[in-house]
């Protein structure tokens, strides 16, 4: 027994070695970088632009996976039974969090994941039709007051973040909206224009140049700040509705049980990337600002926003619709 007992203690002591020793020379083959979404997508591009910087800085090459499909469970589920070496990991965006409250998931989205860093977020701003009796946020809640049930808003696809904006803001403004889905925000943002929908929570850079051009209407933008490009609409707290905050955000995730040391050098990587002048400029001219965070910071973000949504969805009832 007693020399069993040692046994099994220089086992231990040589297999944390090993650990350790791994983790000190990590990484030392390819690392999977997976995307939920496919090809093309806004997603898919962060990581393309991301992940030869990180190749660089690691000094192994970044194998972008596309795993799309179920809502983003499809390539969730893939990381989240993956080996937590540091391996493999996953761009993510908010849906990680609103999409458990909407379907049943194989794995907990805050539980089965190791957070490594946030990437970068976009301000929503609100836009109706330009014959929308409304010029300010406080005249358009007025309106949808008057006349319940009556304004349409479109979404970019059930149970996303454009729909749970607008049921956020039907909840905080104390209206009701009807909710009109579309297969992505290209034929929302058309028939808005064309007056088929009345309202529409859209990023930036999507819309403004219908802004300029007088095709569609912008009441409010979200953030602490008015946006340099949009600098005449006001913050939502301008506008009335100081406690309203939606942003889409992107991320950095891991498996579970993923080591400190390996979390943090790939937080830390990420960090100083971001602070690059040419990811900063690309990242402005898709619409998205850089987000740095520490995973602490970016899993009480993940937390607080699985939370906000959770109150939306139950609140107001939301489904997913075909």
């Amino acid at each position: 027994m007693p020399r069993l007992h040692y046994l099994l203690i220089g086992g231990a002591l040589f297999a944390a070695t090993g650990l350790a020793t791994a983790q000190l020379h990590y990484p030392s083959k390819p690392v999977r970088m997976i995307v939920p979404y496919a090809p093309g997508g806004t997603t898919d591009i962060v990581a393309r632009l991301i992940g030869p910087k990180l190749a660089d800085s690691l000094g192994q090459p970044i194998v972008v996976d596309n795993r799309p499909g179920g809502n983003t469970v499809i390539g969730t589920s893939a990381l989240a039974k993956a080996q937590p070496d540091g391996y493999t990991i996953m761009i993510m965006v908010i849906a990680h969090v609103i999409v458990p409250n909407l379907i049943s998931t194989p794995y907990d989205a805050i539980s089965d994941f190791s957070p490594v860093a946030a990437i970068s977020a976009s301000e929503q701003v609100l836009v109706v039709h330009p014959a929308v009796a409304a010029n300010t946020l406080r005249e358009l809640i007025s309106l949808a007051k008057q006349r319940p049930g009556q304004l349409n808003y479109g979404s970019a696809g059930s149970g996303g973040l454009t729909h749970l904006a607008s049921e956020l803001f039907n909840v905080m403004a104390a209206v009701k909206t009807q909710h009109i889905p579309y297969k992505g925000a290209g034929p929302a943002i058309t028939d808005l224009i064309g007056g088929q929908i009345q309202m529409y929570f859209a990023t930036p850079v999507s819309v403004m140049q219908h802004i300029k051009n007088a095709r569609i209407k912008a009441l409010a933008i979200t953030g602490n700040t008015r946006s340099p490009a949009l600098a005449h609409v006001p913050t939502f707290a301008e506008a009335g509705m100081p406690a309203f905050e939606v942003k889409n955000w992107q991320g950095l995730l891991a498996p579970a049980g993923t080591s400190k040391a390996i979390v943090d050098k790939l937080s830390g990587e990420i960090g100083l990337i971001l602070r690059q002048p040419d990811v900063i400029a690309r990242l402005v001219g898709y619409g998205l600002d850089p987000l740095i965070l520490t995973p602490e910071r970016f899993g009480a973000l993940m937390r607080a926003e699985m939370e906000k949504f959770a109150h939306v969805i139950k609140t107001a009832h939301v489904k997913l619709e075909n």
